[in-house]
């Protein structure tokens, strides 16, 4: 038996309604090709990353993160978080494909095969293997005990219950709401040694994802999930309704809701990135053709913005250049006061210069709060 999914009351439907309303205004605006998507998508994928990751105490840069997911060596975050960044990356990448594949039906390999994805790198936690055994969720600052896991015996069935349900089960209801049972059902039984909170997460984005509303990167609450405060309301739901033991009765209702206000939340935010996003992008074509240099430096200076710090390698992978063409490129920035230029050889990195410091404290002005749709 698992936990059941709740009937949504009047107020839930329209904050579900608008949630629906925002996801396929971006599906409508992302539908257009833009110079900018691909920057937006890394950017939005490396942030889901960090949230997720930094809910189990793995915190990297955004810009580390970026790293890592182009196969290079990140310039602070250490080489054990790295593996865990990197393994993250991998299931999410894989979750991105099959989000878009004709055909796909869960099951217990796919969920195994994204948990050894996860964690491969931690061998002595027996990755995409079914526990053995008991499991405690402990709280880090005080080590006790605030969740126990259903008995290993349980398990397997528990978990084949909910493949079914995830092919089969309330599909007349929104996916968003089948994502928050998924990742609520998944992470209370916590059928692996580790990755438990990681994969319940990511299950909940490939729900969405499989709905074709958006890609997983438009559509994922993990980057909501990871700021601090949310954090704590995360656990304490969890808790609140999932209780000290498997035990699945009760109203999940105010699990749903927390989802659902989540997924407003971030729609926001992703609306006025993507809306910023072509903003910025027209005016700086402007000041690069104002300062005579080439078209393809908005692609650094663009980074520049929405970045804290900006690689020579990224820029060129952009771009499609030689080490030499964006290396003097970036030199131009430099020189004319958009970006500035820190360490040396493969340690060198940009950060704004004082013309894009003015540029982002601008715009940073400008930002609308964004507006909790169940405090109307």
């Amino acid at each position: 038996m698992l936990y059941g999914t709740p009937a949504l009351q009047p107020a839930d439907k329209t904050v579900l309604a608008e949630i629906e309303d925002m996801r396929q205004d971006l599906k409508y605006r992302l539908a257009e090709t833009h110079r900018w998507d691909g920057q937006l998508c890394r950017q939005l994928q490396a942030r889901a990353i960090q949230g997720s990751n930094a809910i189990e105490g793995y915190r990297a840069s955004v810009e580390d993160i970026q790293s890592i997911m182009a196969g290079e060596e990140p310039l602070e975050t250490s080489a054990g978080i790295a593996k865990e960044i990197a393994g993250y990356q991998q299931a999410l990448t894989y979750i991105g494909l099959v989000s878009r594949a004709p055909a796909f039906r869960y099951d217990v390999g796919v969920l195994n095969a994204l948990n050894f994805m996860m964690i491969g790198h931690h061998r002595h936690k027996t990755p995409g293997v079914i526990r053995p055994g008991s499991i405690w969720v402990r709280d880090s600052s005080t080590g006790e005990a605030v969740y126990e896991g259903p008995d290993a015996d349980l398990v397997p069935a528990l978990l084949d219950e909910l493949v079914a349900w995830l092919n089969e089960g309330d599909l007349e209801m929104a996916s968003y709401v089948r994502g928050a049972m998924a990742h609520f059902n998944l992470v209370k039984i916590h059928p692996w040694r580790d990755g438990n909170g990681r994969m319940s997460r990511a299950v909940q984005t490939l729900v969405l994802g499989r709905d074709n509303i958006t890609t997983p990167e438009f559509c994922s609450i993990e980057e909501w999930l990871g700021q601090q405060r949310t954090t704590i309301e995360y656990y304490d739901v969890l808790g609140a309704v999932g209780r000290r033991r498997w035990s699945p009765h009760g109203d999940t209702l105010d699990w749903v809701r927390f989802c659902l206000r989540a997924h407003h939340m971030q729609a926001q935010r992703v609306r006025q990135r993507l809306a910023e996003a072509g903003e910025i992008w027209m005016f700086l074509e402007e000041q690069v053709d104002a300062d005579g240099l080439n078209t393809r430096c908005v692609s650094a200076l663009y980074e520049a913005f929405v970045s804290r710090r900006l690689r020579r390698s990224r820029y060129q992978a952009d771009e499609g250049l030689s080490q030499g063409q964006a290396a003097r490129d970036l030199r131009d920035l430099a020189a004319k006061g958009w970006l500035r230029p820190y360490g040396e050889t493969k340690g060198r990195y940009y950060e704004a210069g004082p013309r894009m410091a003015e540029l982002k404290a601008d715009f940073a002005q400008r930002v609308t709060p964004l507006r909790d749709p169940y405090r109307q």
